[in-house]
């Protein structure tokens, strides 16, 4: 199969494993990918699992048409990829392997006695690789997910070759969709790994790339945004999606009912999305990989041997090793006598980061009741109330959002009559309450005051403090005149037609400007308030917060200049022109200060 003019696939499909890594079910199989560039040099790209050695022997001479390899390019040792190497170097004793210096170090360790001398090419990070038109580029990607991978860039096809990112479960010969096999395969086996995978993306994203061979999985060659995009979801551990996944266990199908009329409830609410795992029967990995795809989480066990019961204790552990965080999670108990399960799942869940706990929570004492019930309702409006308030069943007239404005940051959005814009404003404030008016200030040189003089209409995005940094590099370091800042983000509309945000907002209100003050280099537009919902109950995102939990901490060791106070942005240098403009965030030199 040709992937390029150049590029030749010569992996294999894998139809008889069952569990993949001898726990996860694959009943689409699974791929083993390897690749062969065909230039005045021949380089091989990783091998195949030891099961299908001649196959893939055979897969080789077939696309070199007489001719012999001059590389193999192992970019990872795991054996479903590495299985063949001694196999390659005997087949063509002339070839030099060409890897990282710890994967050299693992050979001697699958491979004893394995005879490499004067064979070994030691690549590193921006190492290269002449093979006459095509060059490869080596770059390191420690830990995604052993210490000793590497991925390669080819610069004439603008080819990356990224060992198991990118990867999925089944095999090429079957048609299916590839995000859920690859969210699977991702969090089971990537998933703790996230800080090094967005060191990755960082890599990559300075590379111009046309197409991604992976190696399980289809290669990837359209829509290649989608695809890292969701990478930088999973590996950032944002929720993809709205939607509450519960799983339970259950010993007599009392903690069932009550979690089934939990489902009922929640659907009836009108909840994006409901999934109910059980988890002594449904494939773990599958509710492990939809606990991380989205926002919300219900856990439900009974107490058992003074402990939980342990298809919810693996459930736990599961996602604690992967860095289970950033989730809005509810708990459910069941106990005769001595309930404990809630407090063992709260306390098994202590280490993750950015848990919202629900204040609504349930215990069922043996069989469920009348107050159980209503309890339940309660748990059901608490998780519902921001789905609800993003509906068109919303309260509409809900003037308590005017007390999520304090001295915060704010992302203001407008339509310029093409499409939607964005910025991010700190100066927001409520002036009266009969009738409510607020004012909003905004530089002039930002296009969003240009659309706004013109529409007279806009929504102010009360930010909250989960907002991440990334929320304000899209709608505070571009602008809306050149680029879309929504691409890639989901919205919903407010009853004036213009967008609010789906995530990272306690509260949004959509005004018209009643009056226009000018103040020189900004301008205050006064504005009666036309709609107001509160999202959430989650603080608002202060100036001071996120200067102290937000922004990145700039670079400045060993360096000489002035940093921006707004983004960070180090300029170096002995003075700075009084005409400088941040080519980040676009702020002036009134916003830089010299570097301590």
């Amino acid at each position: 199969m040709k992937i390029t003019n150049d590029i030749i696939y010569i992996g294999v499909n894998d139809h008889e494993v069952d569990l993949f890594e001898g726990q996860y079910v694959v009943p689409s199989g699974m791929s083993y990918n390897s690749y062969v560039i065909m230039d005045d040099k021949i380089a091989v790209m990783d091998t195949v699992d030891a099961r299908f050695t001649h196959e893939w022997l055979d897969n080789i001479q077939n696309a070199l048409g007489g001719r012999t390899p001059d590389y193999l390019v192992v970019q990872h040792m795991e054996p479903d990829h590495s299985a063949n190497i001694a196999n390659f170097i005997s087949a063509y004793p002339d070839a030099a392997v060409v890897s990282s210096a710890k994967a050299f170090t693992m050979m001697e360790s699958f491979f004893p006695g394995i005879e490499l001398e004067g064979r070994q090419v030691v690549v590193g990070e921006g190492s290269t690789l002449e093979l006459g038109r095509h060059t490869l580029t080596f770059v390191t990607a420690p830990m995604v997910h052993w210490p000793e991978v590497i991925v390669t860039y080819d610069s004439l096809d603008k080819v990356l070759f990224s060992a198991d990112g990118f990867g999925k479960f089944g095999a090429l010969d079957v048609n299916e969709p590839w995000d859920d096999e690859a969210r699977r395969y991702y969090i089971g086996i990537v998933g703790k790994y996230g800080a090094q995978v967005q060191a990755l993306l960082k890599k990559a994203s300075g590379l111009d790339i046309a197409m991604i061979c992976p190696l399980h999985g289809p290669v990837l060659k359209e829509n290649l945004g989608h695809y890292i995009s969701l990478y930088n979801t999973w590996s950032s551990y944002e929720a993809e999606k709205d939607g509450i996944v519960i799983a339970y266990t259950s010993v007599y199908g009392n903690t069932k009912k009550g979690v089934l009329k939990l489902a009922d409830m929640l659907k009836a609410r009108g909840c994006p999305k409901v999934i109910v795992h059980d988890l002594a029967r449904c494939d773990m990995a599958q509710a492990v990989s939809d606990a991380f795809c989205y926002n919300k989480l219900v856990l439900a066990t009974t107490t058992y041997n003074a402990e939980i019961f342990p298809f919810m204790r693996e459930f736990i552990d599961h996602l604690t090793e992967r860095n289970f965080r950033k989730r809005t999670v509810g708990l459910i108990e069941n106990g005769s006598w001595a309930p404990l399960a809630a407090k063992i799942m709260k306390q098994k869940l202590e280490k993750c980061k950015d848990i919202t706990w629900l204040e609504n929570n349930l215990t069922i004492k043996s069989a469920m009741n009348a107050e159980n019930k209503l309890q339940l309702e309660k748990m059901a409006d608490e998780l519902c109330r921001d789905y609800i308030a993003r509906s068109e069943d919303a309260d509409k007239n809900d003037m308590n959002a005017l007390f999520k404005i304090g001295y915060g940051l704010y992302v203001v959005t407008s339509n310029d009559g093409k499409r939607d814009n964005g910025l991010i404003v700190n100066t927001v404030t409520q002036l009266t309450n009969t009738p409510n008016r607020v004012a909003v200030a905004i530089n002039k040189a930002n296009y969003s005051h240009h659309i706004i003089r013109q529409t007279g209409r806009m929504n102010i995005n009360c930010l909250s403090t989960d907002a991440p940094f990334s929320v304000f590099e899209n709608f505070g370091f571009k602008s809306g005149r050149t680029e879309d800042k929504f691409v890639g983000w989901e919205v919903c509309r407010s009853g004036n037609d213009l967008p609010f945000l789906t995530k990272y907002i306690n509260a949004f209100m959509s005004l018209e400007v009643e009056q226009y003050v000018d103040l020189d280099t900004h301008g205050m537009f006064i504005c009666t308030v036309s709609e107001a919902r509160v999202i959430n109950d989650k603080d608002t995102m202060t100036y001071a917060y996120y200067q102290e939990n937000v922004k990145p901490r700039p670079e400045t060791e060993g360096k000489k200049g002035f940093v921006c106070k707004i983004c960070g942005y180090v300029h170096e240098g002995d003075t700075l022109p009084d005409d400088f403009i941040c080519p980040l965030c676009k702020h002036g030199a009134s916003d830089f200060e010299p570097i301590a």
